[in-house]
């Protein structure tokens, strides 16, 4: 690893100026995307802003109507959440399904959003839930975050503040994960509420995206045979060893109906 200039400020405004006045700065949140690139030199910042030390920026608040998750809060306080779990249960899921114990405990949710791995979860619930990403400076609709592979909305040095979770009817995250890293090959987050149902999906391409053809089949009849006969174009689904793109685009379909089934009890 090369050498860099590190800072630790104690406050969100601290952060945001030392973001300014350093030339290619990074915020540091759980590290375990950041620091990996970083060492493979995939990364390299000129200073890095360590976001550890700034207490309100973690933090879970429940109201009747909304989940609101500080930026900095881990993934394994979120799954671990009682009263998460009673607003949205599928979202506490999904954070105790992100990949091993090491990493519930050190990554969060701010961090993962920032990043924006393909194939990462948070991203599908964001999409799904038709959720809010509130900045230093703004306050980004879930369907405009997401632009690119590693590509988000945020300006340069634009800190993500906190995530608001609209509070579904029903929902249900499900996921075919690699089996040693827990990422997502495809997982699909599907929501039931008053504005309609959302289809969120992460894994499949160069980032999350909507299944609009799902969420308007499904919004007749909330149920996995709303589902049957529909498929995806496989044309710009990602493909590897792990999965070619037409098996991606039959995972999506099928973990669509197997998310829909759990929501809905079935």
């Amino acid at each position: 690893m090369y050498s860099f200039n590190y800072q630790r400020p104690s406050q969100s405004a601290q952060a945001v100026g030392a973001a300014k006045a350093g030339g290619d700065a990074r915020f540091l949140a759980g590290g375990q995307s950041l620091v990996q690139a970083m060492k493979l030199r995939l990364s390299q910042p000129s200073h890095l802003i360590d976001l550890g030390g700034i207490g309100d920026l973690a933090g879970i608040t429940v109201s009747a109507t909304t989940v609101s998750i500080g930026a900095m809060t881990r993934h394994d306080t979120v799954a671990r959440s009682a009263e998460v779990a009673r607003a949205i249960p599928a979202l506490a899921a999904l954070a105790g399904g992100i990949g091993d114990p090491m990493v519930r405990n050190a990554g969060t949710i701010g961090g993962s959003l920032a990043h924006s791995d393909p194939a990462a979860c948070y991203p599908s619930a964001i999409l799904g839930l038709g959720a809010t990403i509130r900045t230093d400076r703004r306050s980004i609709p879930g369907d405009q975050f997401f632009t690119g592979l590693f590509e988000t909305a945020l300006q340069a040095g634009e800190l993500i503040v906190a995530v608001d979770f609209p509070i579904p009817q029903q929902a249900a995250y499900v996921k075919f994960k690699h089996p040693a890293s827990r990422f997502a090959l495809v997982g699909v987050f599907v929501s039931k509420s008053a504005s309609g149902v959302r289809v969120g999906v992460t894994g499949a391409k160069s980032h999350a995206f909507r299944w609009t053809a799902a969420e308007t089949a499904l919004s007749g009849n909330f149920t996995p045979a709303a589902l049957k006969g529909l498929s995806i174009d496989a044309s710009d689904i990602n493909g590897d060893l792990h999965g070619s793109p037409d098996y991606r685009a039959a995972m999506v379909a099928t973990m669509t109906a197997r998310a829909v089934a759990q929501a809905t009890g079935g």
